[in-house]
């Protein structure tokens, strides 16, 4: 089958966030698995390429201010697929994919409308897919282009649409003026469609008109469709709850693994465990941790320093946990007072919290390699690839049970030897504080640990099982349009 992916970002073109692995790494599996898989990009200052050739020199795209014209290039095809950049550089060549460090570029609905118009266009130079696949908000657009614009058009009679929600927590907002700029028929903006709270909703768009909705992992799939966790569209989801699923995220062993990974300083396996305890050692340097006790457990820390991450937590226990016999080593930038926090902490306990307020991805394979356990308290995790990493360094998950987090790690139990991870429910200080009580207790005994880091070594959360979800999914869509029965439903929030 054909499927063409829409998405804003994928590795190693350009990236923000996981998004970008997803794009990067299941069309890969879905070529391997004898799909036709082609990937459109826009083309931004990041996007480094090498030789790129333009394939469609100019596509018109009408906004009601002026036209606009844009370019297709490739680079060709790489592990069989086929990569596509739109070029806008107005649009598309700056510093950042979605903004400033003060905020989102004012004119994204254009940037995003651009791109997405421009896909479907292109495909109709280079091959109308079966299915599009398209993720976040970014390219929410293309189904509702498909099913609105080009509904008449003979291109694209039965070609259907699968949408992917990365994090509903960002919709893709914009004031109604945005229509007719764009060039969208005002019907559009009615609770049925994409009319949110008097805004225009890019992502509501997608979730109405394209024909199956996925999301991250099974229990993100369920979580949106309540309030909690829906941030206001959880009505749409339960309208189309028949065509909503969760597949959960595969991960790249090829970049993650401590038998081949090219930042630590020892390799081990499953078998041999013993590097491990040189990549601790090792860690421990890289973060300036002096006359270090190696039989202390390090819990490490790679994320965003934000709420959603769970650090409004880590806030009210760091003081406490400072106190208990192990070392913290924390990775990463955010919200300036948990930033703040972590230096605080530093500088009062500086054999016992260490932090880098930096990206940097040496540093977080090291983090995996040489910490004993992960911390991801997050308040939601729509699927989260960082405990799935740590499961395979034998790095033990400390989370809490939403999402993906929920789905991937399972509770050891002592008792049964059974179990690859620790988790809490109750989305409070003291449940996350007695959670990492219970692992540093259980962490004592040597024997029963290394059985729990093999329990997580075990697993296999390669992209292959997603790949073939995926693909079922696909296949489904497609009977449905050549039934001339669509997944398409009008529904209220």
């Amino acid at each position: 089958m054909h499927i063409a992916f829409a998405a804003s970002e994928g590795v190693p073109f350009s990236k923000t966030g996981g998004l970008a692995d997803v794009v990067g790494a299941l069309p890969r599996a879905l070529a391997a698995l004898g799909h036709q898989v082609s990937v459109f990009l826009p083309r931004y200052k990041q996007t480094k390429l090498v030789d790129p050739a333009t394939v469609v020199r100019s596509i018109t795209i009408p906004f009601d201010d002026k036209y606009r014209f844009a370019s297709v290039v490739t680079i060709g095809s790489q592990s069989g697929v086929k990569f596509y950049f739109v070029e806008y550089p107005q649009y598309f060549d700056r510093d950042g994919l979605y903004g400033t460090p003060t905020g989102d570029y004012p004119d994204n609905a254009e940037r995003f409308a651009l791109f997405s118009r421009a896909v479907l266009e292109a495909t109709k130079i280079l091959g109308v897919p079966q299915v599009f696949h398209c993720h976040d908000w970014q390219s929410a657009l293309v189904p509702v282009l498909l099913r609105t614009i080009y509904a008449e058009d003979p291109a694209f009679k039965d070609v259907g649409t699968v949408f992917t929600i990365h994090n509903i927590g960002y919709q893709g907002l914009f004031p109604p003026e945005v229509l007719p700029l764009l060039m969208l028929p005002w019907d559009l903006f009615t609770m049925s469609k994409m009319e949110f709270f008097g805004q225009v909703n890019f992502l509501k768009g997608a979730l109405v008109y394209a024909d199956y909705v996925t999301t991250v992992s099974k229990k993100y799939s369920q979580e949106i469709q309540t309030s909690e966790y829906g941030f206001g569209l959880e009505g749409v989801l339960r309208a189309r709850a028949s065509t909503v699923t969760g597949i959960l995220n595969g991960v790249d062993y090829d970049e993650w693994s401590p038998q081949t990974d090219k930042f630590i300083a020892a390799k081990y396996s499953l078998q041999d465990l013993s590097g491990k305890a040189l990549c601790k050692k090792d860690l421990l340097a890289a973060f300036g941790v002096a006359n270090a006790d190696l039989k202390l457990p390090v819990i490490g820390i790679v994320s965003r320093f934000a709420a959603q991450k769970g650090f409004d937590l880590i806030s009210q226990i760091m003081d406490r946990l400072a106190r208990e016999e192990m070392i913290v080593v924390a990775l990463g930038t955010g919200d300036k007072p948990y930033e703040d926090m972590f230096v605080r902490l530093n500088k009062q306990f500086p054999n016992k919290i260490a932090v880098k307020i930096a990206y940097d991805n040496a540093l977080a394979h090291k983090i995996e390699a040489g910490a004993d356990m992960f911390l991801m308290p997050s308040k939601y995790e729509p699927c989260g690839l960082n405990q799935i990493y740590s499961l395979k360094y034998g790095t033990v998950p400390v989370v809490r049970a939403t999402g993906g987090l929920d789905d991937t790690i399972d509770p050891w139990d002592p008792r049964t030897g059974r179990g690859t991870g620790f988790k809490f429910t109750e989305y409070n200080g003291e449940s996350l504080l007695l959670t990492i009580k219970q692992a540093l207790q259980a962490s004592r005994d040597q024997t029963s640990w290394q059985t729990l880091m093999r329990n997580g070594m075990s697993k296999d959360f390669s992209w292959n099982a997603s790949a073939r979800e995926y693909g079922k999914i696909y296949e489904r869509v497609k009977q449905m349009r050549g039934a001339g029965q669509p997944a398409t439903e009008k529904v209220l929030v």
